[in-house]
């Protein structure tokens, strides 16, 4: 079988971002594929920028992550310039820079989201080309396609943290059960006045829905657990 090594891969993700009354919800799927082999099962997609400000990154991995450094290095200079933290406009907006800048090379699209003194909580999605839009929530990623209807009912204005995270965590494990380039577990990151707060919820607490299979071991896992005696002639 002939492979063509420059054929587009599949870069599936499920990225979310949510505002509520006093701070931001990041969530994000952790599988990381190139076409249909899954190269990584449990990598992390929400990167920290600063203190008070992260991106969640979707599309190509290398690219997001050359973004992501590139502005972890400017905002450190920034930080040190003022004398306090950048506010999240600042973040994103050095993002959108970066990715407008260089919207020929890069194939990713990110959400910034974050909390400073100034205006709160703010979340911001930078798409593929340089875009910058601030919303009060934003998805990304290819499971994001099977989302769009589901935030538009359950999405509201003064939502609770925990309403909050709860609602970023079922989005995405519903984006898993649809979406073939999305999978693993679901991470959350919480940023408000307070500072930071990282979950990890894994792939078999998941919440299950429609035509999805209970998680079963292994076969591997099954034989390693049960004693094989050698047979005796």
């Amino acid at each position: 079988m002939d492979l063509d090594l420059n054929a587009p891969h599949s870069m599936g993700t499920t990225i979310i971002g949510v505002t509520y009354d006093g701070g931001v919800v990041l969530g994000a799927d952790s599988r990381t594929s190139t076409g249909m082999y899954v190269a990584n099962r449990a990598s992390d997609k929400i990167t920290q920028l600063t203190d008070n400000v992260y991106l969640c990154r979707s599309g190509s991995a290398a690219d997001s992550q050359i973004v992501s450094d590139y502005v972890r290095h400017f905002l450190h200079q920034h930080t040190i310039q003022l004398g306090q933290p950048a506010t999240v406009k600042v973040a994103a907006n050095l993002i959108r820079l970066l990715s407008y800048s260089n919207k020929n090379m890069l194939q990713t699209g990110m959400i910034v989201g974050g909390w400073d003194k100034y205006e709160g909580g703010k979340i911001y999605s930078v798409p593929l080309g340089g875009t910058i839009l601030e919303q009060p929530f934003s998805i990304g990623g290819s499971g994001s396609s099977y989302l769009y209807g589901f935030f538009d009912q359950a999405w509201k204005e003064g939502m609770t943290k925990d309403e909050a995270e709860k609602l970023v965590v079922k989005a995405v494990s519903l984006a898993i059960a649809r979406d073939g380039a999305s999978g693993g577990v679901v991470r959350t990151v919480i940023i408000n006045s307070e500072g930071v707060t990282r979950n990890f919820y894994p792939g078999d607490t998941l919440p299950l829905w429609h035509e999805e299979l209970e998680p079963h071991n292994s076969l591997l896992e099954i034989l390693s657990s049960v004693n094989i005696e050698p047979m005796s002639t």
